[in-house]
């Protein structure tokens, strides 16, 4: 009944789509006016100029910013609370928040550590207590905010607001996933890997919002997210990444699109619904990804 959610608000319909086409035009814009220039160069001039952790913060606090003006827009121009916005239940059910955060770090600590024992030349110690202890304050800061902002923009707002206006789930899972995807088409690792990358971006935008149906909330999503963000630019950082960080290691190897894309969409993610779906005890899988939206009680 996620989804449904929508349908207790009295605004027009239009105003669901209002931030997410904003968002996408801005996107669209920075892509045409960024054709033809390196954005690994861009960002190493960047740290260059004004150094790592505050490159770190030019690059993350607008989107960061972003979550308020999201959540501000739901709760005073829609009218709709944060818990509508959130999920279905009474009240945001944190523990599934921790949970989900707790499984994907540990799952993205054990394969950095299995990619360093497997090929330690490929990555050098990159830990300075100092620095690294100013870029961890700013990253608990600002990394839930900014993975916040991406799922209550995709998974909360553009997905109740699609599913409002098409009575379907399937299509807002489609669209928002692909919208997902292609929001990270300006990152450098495309530069680097290749458009291939872009299986694994929209592969992770599927999975959310699978998760997001069948759990009739974010709350899973969100942990998720902050923990791939948050555990990842923590422990691991490279020359070719979006975000370059104070990170532990660094990675030194040539990028290529193959296991790291392959892992976690066919094997990983199926094994974390399976996981998931036990927990939670998930049923009716075809009903909640595709069926239409059913009547709730205002």
């Amino acid at each position: 009944m996620y989804i449904e959610q929508a349908k207790k608000l009295k605004s027009h319909p239009i105003l669901f789509f209002i931030l997410p086409a904003g968002f996408i035009f801005l996107m669209i814009v920075n892509t045409i006016m960024s054709a033809g220039i390196d954005t690994n160069e861009v960002i190493k001039n960047a740290i260059d100029t004004i150094g790592v952790n505050a490159t770190f913060v030019m690059v993350i606090a607008p989107l960061s910013i972003a979550l308020f003006i999201v959540l501000f827009w739901a709760k005073f121009i829609q009218g709709q609370s944060l818990t509508s916005l959130t999920t279905s239940r009474q009240k945001i059910d944190w523990k599934r928040v921790l949970f989900s955060f707790s499984i994907w770090a540990g799952i993205t600590i054990v394969m950095i550590l299995v990619s360093y024992w497997a090929s330690p030349e490929n990555f050098v110690w990159n830990f300075n207590s100092e620095k690294f202890f100013v870029f961890l304050v700013l990253a608990l800061l600002l990394i839930p905010l900014q993975t916040s902002f991406e799922e209550y923009l995709f998974r909360g707002h553009l997905m109740q607001g699609l599913g409002l206006v098409t009575n379907n789930r399937l299509i807002p899972l489609l669209v928002t996933s692909i919208l997902f995807g292609l929001m990270h088409i300006g990152n450098p690792e495309v530069g680097k890997v290749g458009y291939i990358i872009m299986v694994y971006y929209i592969g992770t935008g599927l999975f959310l919002g699978v998760i997001t149906l069948m759990d009739e909330g974010l709350e899973l999503a969100l942990g998720f997210h902050a923990a791939n963000n948050l555990v990842g630019a923590l422990l691991l950082t490279a020359d070719w990444t979006a975000f370059q960080t104070h990170s532990i290691l660094k990675d030194v190897s040539e990028p290529s699109a193959g296991f790291e894309i392959v892992l976690p969409i066919f094997v990983i993610f199926p094994m974390l619904l399976f996981l998931f779906a036990k927990v939670y005890k998930w049923n009716n899988w075809k009903e909640r990804l595709t069926g239409s939206l059913q009547e709730i009680s205002e």
